[in-house]
């Protein structure tokens, strides 16, 4: 996957520094990141083609205070959309991010707890 940034700089940071992923140097600052597993699920579009991302965790209001008390901001608070327990945290440079507790079964062992 590969994501733009208006200050890709400050989102590497945030996923390095606040998130506290595994990146390698693949030359002259770009970080790759580890991800944790991950799921893909495809529905159908109304108005076009979209796509969103999500981080997973086991316990998205444990989590949501833990990235708190790293001076992560959210927008809101935790929304059940039923499928999951969901939260948006801002990353700079990059803006909102999803975060969530899913309701479902996971076809990746190990997919949750990923924050």
């Amino acid at each position: 996957m590969t994501v733009w940034a208006e200050d890709a700089d400050a989102a590497r940071a945030f996923f390095r520094d606040v998130l506290g992923f595994e990146a390698v140097d693949a030359g002259g600052g770009w970080l790759i990141f580890g991800l944790p597993p991950a799921e893909v699920a495809f529905h159908p579009a109304d108005s076009g083609p979209k796509h969103e991302l999500y981080l997973m965790c086991d316990d998205v209001q444990a989590t949501v205070a833990e990235l708190e008390a790293r001076g992560v901001e959210f927008d809101g608070g935790v929304s059940d959309e039923g499928w999951g327990l969901v939260a948006h945290m801002n990353v700079p440079g990059l803006g909102s991010l999803g975060l969530y507790e899913p309701r479902h079964p996971s076809p990746v062992a190990g997919a949750s707890g990923a924050v």
